[in-house]
């Protein structure tokens, strides 16, 4: 297999540069919160593949329930023949989604597949066009996530023309003084100013910034953006990809705020690693589009469905929602500890385990530390844990380990998070002098 260093060079000759990575580590194996690489060095994965394994990698009843399928059939295409898992996720994930109107879920391989298909569907049952969303917010890279994802470098530039119709809106961001009255009061004013409200088809919303940043809309933002939709004949779209399936001591972090939206997008951790999303949404909405105008070949494939049903039988054997819960408390207790000894970190935040810090510099947080950021990632590798950078000045770090993570292994990664910090503050010093 190699080295990682060979399979660097080789990636750089046989992958297009636009498809980026953070670290020069190549997995070989791995198994619960715990990876090794090809050079057999192992790590604690706070990442997740990005917030996919909120059930850790290779649960044994995810992996059980694949093998399973796997002797049976591995497509067969919904459209054509379908098959009874598929219609048993659609009624699990119908009856765990927020609000009591009736449900229904069409199933996708993406969450930027599963975007897109909610936006048709919220443009064919109001037969309006426009959108909202709102700044930082990240949607996918297809052509209409891509256009309302809120951050334009790298996601946007040089790929225009973008899709019509679409507006962006602050989201609330106390750090940095954006209150839930900065955000509606723009939103009121993009009415008078921007696109008439009556125009408007749906406007969706991260009820957690994942690529944005981790911050978390408030509960009564949420609420008045239920009653502002609700006034105008606007449908609500509540992009979970990031935040569902337990990650935030919910199962979907909208129910927070006690908001029942009209269309859900979800994906990452639906399927244990397997890709599968869904638009689960009110059944008279989902059932605007005809026979015909939505599927997709792969979509909700027969071994993704027995992976999702896996999920969500752990979820609830071995209560992730209330571990997220434990884990969250424990990140932001040793994160804020941290904080006191490291000025650059300006703010720890999180919503059940779904936690970050903000790098700043002179603890302004004006000031974001892209650089000490990218520092800490590459910092944190060599002590043998895998985090991840985000935000829309690239200086946060959010932590998705599994919510399967043990105490121990929990604790381990805190230490190694903590030797890397020292690490590069030392560097730091060094530099400046």
């Amino acid at each position: 297999m190699g080295s990682n260093s060979d399979l660097q060079r080789r990636r750089a000759a046989a992958v297009p540069r636009g498809l980026s990575h953070s670290l020069g580590v190549y997995a070989q194996r791995a198994q619960n919160a715990e990876l090794w690489d090809v050079e057999g060095r192992r790590y604690i994965d706070f990442a997740s593949g990005i917030a996919v394994l909120n059930t850790g990698h290779l649960h044994p009843r995810v992996v059980a329930a694949v093998q399973q399928q796997l002797q049976q059939f591995s497509h067969a295409c919904f459209q054509v023949t379908p098959y009874e898992s598929y219609v048993a996720l659609a009624e699990r994930l119908n009856a765990v989604a927020p609000g009591p109107t009736p449900k229904k879920t069409i199933l996708f391989s993406t969450g930027a597949e599963a975007v897109e298909n909610a936006l048709k569907i919220a443009r064919h049952h109001t037969r309006r066009s426009a959108v909202i969303a709102f700044a930082g917010g990240f949607h996918g890279r297809t052509l209409a996530a891509m256009t309302l994802t809120g951050k334009v470098q790298p996601y946007k530039a040089g790929f225009g023309p973008l899709l019509p119709d679409v507006f962006h809106a602050p989201f609330p961001m106390a750090y940095h003084g954006i209150t839930p009255q900065h955000s509606l009061a723009a939103i009121e004013q993009l009415f008078k100013a921007e696109v008439d409200p009556a125009r408007v088809a749906a406007v969706i919303i991260e009820p957690v910034l994942g690529e944005g940043g981790f911050y978390a809309a408030p509960p009564e933002f949420l609420r008045s953006l239920r009653a502002l939709c609700d006034g105008h004949g606007i449908l609500l779209i509540a992009d979970e990809v990031q935040s569902g399936f337990a990650r935030t001591g919910r199962m979907f972090a909208f129910e927070h705020a006690a908001v029942e939206p009209d269309l859900m997008t979800v994906a990452k951790s639906i399927a244990g690693g397997l890709p599968l999303a869904a638009v689960i949404g009110k059944a008279e909405i989902m059932d605007s589009p005809p026979p015909g105008g939505l599927g997709g070949t792969y979509a909700g494939s027969p071994l993704a469905c027995a992976a999702g049903l896996a999920v969500l039988d752990v979820i609830r054997e071995e209560r992730l929602i209330e571990r997220a819960q434990q884990l969250g408390a424990a990140l932001l207790s040793r994160l804020k500890t941290l904080q006191v000894e490291y000025g650059a970190i300006g703010e720890v935040r999180g919503l059940g385990s779904m936690v970050a810090i903000e790098l700043v510099k002179n603890r302004r947080a004006d000031q974001p530390d892209a650089e000490l950021t990218r520092a800490l990632v590459q910092a944190a590798a060599r002590h043998g844990l895998i985090i991840l950078a985000c935000g829309v000045y690239g200086n946060v770090i959010r932590f998705l380990a599994p919510l399967t993570i043990t105490d121990a292994l929990l604790a381990e990664g805190l230490d190694c998070l903590e030797a890397a910090l020292a690490e590069v503050a030392h560097a730091a010093v060094a530099a400046a002098g």
